[in-house]
């Protein structure tokens, strides 16, 4: 492509207005402002939209040789026609109701610049040097920028019904970047839909990662992504192969947007006749929840939760909801693998003579099948647990034996990380509340939107322990072995958990004597695995708890085996190895 030296000026400066046409936007969204001023700020995303236009054009005009990506010239050709669509709406309405009427609610403008901001961004080169920040740093960094920002945006008047203090945002801001559901002010009543909005777009970023976006864009207009990139991302993604970090990008966004798309219809299907809610409201309560589902969050717009009275009896919602998270805490490239087989095995049954679908060895992964099998005997254990503890405790209001199978199976998989809850959680026995703490440590799968330590990590602590129990030196499951770094790895994480909790307790514990241990035990498991269930504790915290409570949150969510390979050097080994000698364990 060739750009002269003023169009790539124009460019940089292009880019530079877009992004104080979205800080003009979220302010003006966020603030009480005067007429005057929102016409001020109307007439400067004018000024934006305008100069994108000119840029696009220029990409087209400098270019040496026709586009040789079809799908970003498409791009650019919808977006302008919709955003002429949108200028024109917005001069009629100009018209109509006159220049020094307030126009704050008209979005469609705010979207035009948005969509700007997003197409100049994405034209520049995106490249994460690994000389400037490993990919550790990066990974924390980004969580660390969303956080504070997404704290000042639930600051503004227009987001809250009442001031919210800096603690206050900054809880609420980390609880939803880091997919937990822990709350100190009530969703329904303290935020507007303009502040949901707000968290359900932190939710959203913070299950899948800003950067995420970032590179998926740049690849999209770019039409390629830069050897460090690559391999920053595919540290943080864990995938197999370089050539893979795209295409595993590309299924994660395609994974995510697609359940989400089925969850939220479901979900509206299956509240279409709830009583004293508008059409827009059970719209953004399937949109929220679908989000909020399947990233873990345990977030919802209703003050009691999926514990309110219109819905805890709603069982196909229960299930709709409960299906969602479960597939949000399975792993993305592990629901990538078994969608991949399930494909295969259909093909199979359907086409038996093609040769396409015959025997392939290890479709289904180790990795997945350790965590499939995992999971789904957790899942077991925990509606066995919660039959038996709570059939004539919290299950006792639901009079059906199906009504009850559900409740009790949605409050087994809660644990894993969701924090949705549909029964009374102060109610709980106590071997239900010892149960519940073992399965949100152990919480979701890697590669998820959910926390924990994760069902691989204990699935080879137990292996570990079953091989070291029968005399044997390596660890071998379906004929294959599990490389030592793995087992290491493992222990690593679990004993760290174990220790950031235990730091957590103890400091809360400190601060606040009073309070329940029990409770501050379950509050600090419950954020480190990013769950967001509590023992009605959270509102009663102090500032210092809060604070707390909220680092434990984050390191949960990055991972304290991350944040350490941040802190510390790389030091490389020599080639040699000193002699090995057993120490005395037992």
């Amino acid at each position: 492509m060739r750009v002269t030296i003023p169009y790539r000026l124009f460019n940089k400066f292009t880019v530079f207005i877009s992004v104080i046409g979205v800080v003009v936007a979220l302010v003006d969204s966020g603030f009480v402002l005067t007429t005057l001023l929102q016409n001020i700020f109307h007439l400067f995303y004018l000024a934006v939209i305008l100069l994108g236009f000119v840029a696009t054009a220029g990409r087209y005009i400098n270019a040496s040789e026709p586009l040789k990506f079809t799908k970003v010239a498409v791009f650019d050709l919808v977006t302008s026609i919709a955003i002429l669509v949108l200028l024109g709406l917005h001069f009629v309405d100009f018209m109509v109701s006159g220049i020094n009427t307030e126009n704050r609610d008209f979005i469609a403008i705010k979207i035009a610049v948005f969509v700007t901001f997003i197409r100049e961004i994405s034209d520049n080169d995106f490249n994460l040097s690994r000389a400037f920040l490993n990919p550790a740093q990066f990974f924390i960094l980004s969580f660390l920028s969303v956080i504070f920002g997404g704290a000042l945006l639930l600051m503004m008047p227009n987001a809250t019904t009442a001031p919210l203090s800096f603690v206050d945002a900054l809880f609420t801001a980390t609880s939803a970047v880091c997919v937990t559901g822990l709350i100190v002010v009530d969703t329904a009543t303290e935020f507007t839909r303009f502040g949901q909005a707000i968290l359900m777009g932190l939710i959203q970023i913070g299950g899948l990662g800003i950067l995420t976006f970032v590179t998926y864009f740049s690849y999209f207009f770019k039409g390629g992504v830069s050897y460090e990139t690559q391999l920053s991302i595919g540290e943080m993604t864990h995938s197999p192969r370089l050539g893979d970090v795209v295409t595993t990008l590309k299924s994660i966004l395609y994974v995510t947007f697609g359940i989400e798309a089925l969850a939220a219809a479901l979900i509206f299907i299956s509240i279409y006749d709830m009583p004293n809610t508008t059409l827009g409201e059970r719209l953004f309560f399937a949109a929220f929840h679908a989000v909020s589902a399947f990233c873990n969050a345990g977030f919802s717009t209703f003050s009691a939760g999926l514990y309110d009275d219109a819905l805890r009896f709603n069982y196909p919602l229960q299930l709709i909801i409960a299906s969602t998270f479960l597939f949000g805490g399975m792993g993305f490239v592990i629901v990538v693998n078994l969608l991949r087989y399930l494909r295969h095995s259909a093909g199979k049954f359907f086409y038996r003579n093609d040769l396409t679908y015959q025997y392939q060895p290890w479709l289904l992964s180790l990795n997945s099948r350790i965590t499939l099998i995992t999971s789904g005997s957790l899942l077991l254990i925990g509606l066995i647990g919660v039959m038996i503890f709570e059939y004539h405790g919290v299950l006792a209001d639901h009079d059906s034996v199906i009504g009850k199978l559900v409740t009790g199976l949605f409050t087994a998989a809660t644990p894993r990380t969701a924090g949705f809850n549909t029964i009374d959680m102060t109610a709980l026995a106590f071997p239900t509340i010892m149960l519940t703490i073992f399965l949100m440590w152990i919480g979701a799968s890697p590669n998820s939107t959910g926390g924990g330590i994760k069902t691989s990590t204990f699935a080879i602590a137990l292996l570990n322990t079953l091989s070291l129990a029968k005399g044997q030196t390596r660890i071998e499951v379906f004929k294959r072995e599990i490389a030592s770094v793995s087992v290491s790895r493992a222990f690593s994480i679990m004993w760290l958990s174990l220790l950031v909790i235990g730091t957590g307790v103890t400091l809360i514990s400190y601060d606040q004597p009073e309070l329940d241990l029990m409770k501050v035990v379950f509050e600090c498991f419950s954020a480190y695995s990013t769950v967001g269930l509590s023992l009605n504790l959270t509102s009663e915290l102090s500032s210092f708890s809060k604070i707390v409570v909220s680092v434990i949150m984050f390191v949960g969510r990055v991972g304290m085996l991350t944040i350490i390979i941040a802190l510390l050097k790389d030091v490389r080994q020599g080639n040699y190895r000193y002699p090995a000698e057993e120490i005395t364990i037992n």
